[in-house]
């Protein structure tokens, strides 16, 4: 019979293990980290493990969210601070440094080493699809925020936003010595057109 936790013993659990995910991620990526090897990292049996996670990319997948709403978040509040005062210069460079916030993370190297896409194969398609309409709605609410910019093709934008996000696993391909300028392009173009409410 499994051991109760507490509820404060649960969220210290999943806590640590989401913390350790993080730094397994950065030193070693998807595919080398091993359950056993976060149980050791957490101090708490392999059975624990799985009172909290049936598998090891469900971890991860948290630990990308989690990351991905704090990126989400902060643009947001900075485009609430902005107290209206917001138009396509501001809000490209607001979008253009959660992509630089990017490059410097864990993430960066999960992109470009295809684990992502390893990942999102691996996890139920439920999960993922309804990771896709939260994001759509964080979408939603940026646009609300924004003066004049119309609140239509809301699921257009975040695609294209999200396509611009992947553009990151192909900066050799496109090109390193311009695609940092590649990308504020791409996301100019993106926010004019939110601006324009001139998305199909």
């Amino acid at each position: 019979m499994p051991k109760s936790f507490s509820e404060a013993e649960r969220g210290y659990i999943k806590s640590r293990l989401m913390e350790e995910a993080k730094l397994c991620l950065t030193q070693y990526g998807i595919k080398k980290t091993t359950v056993d090897e976060l149980v050791n990292r957490v101090h708490i049996p392999k059975g624990t493990f799985y009172l909290f996670y049936q598998t090891k990319e469900l971890l991860f997948f948290d630990v990308l969210c989690e990351f991905h709403d704090q990126l989400q978040s902060k643009l947001i509040s900075e485009v609430t601070a902005a107290q209206g005062n917001i138009n396509v210069e501001k809000l490209t460079k607001l979008i253009l440094e959660l992509y630089t916030m990017v490059a410097d993370s864990f993430l960066l190297r999960l992109l470009t080493d295809g684990e992502i896409e390893l990942l999102i194969r691996k996890l139920p398609p439920e999960i993922a699809e309804a990771h896709a309409e939260k994001d759509d709605f964080n979408v939603e609410k940026l646009l609300s925020l924004v003066p004049n910019l119309e609140e239509k093709n809301i699921a257009v934008f975040s695609a294209a936003l999200r396509g611009v996000f992947l553009s990151t696993m192909h900066r050799h391909e496109i090109g390193e010595p311009v695609f940092e300028d590649a990308l504020e392009v791409m996301i100019r173009g993106i926010v004019i057109q939110m601006f324009e409410g001139e998305a199909k």
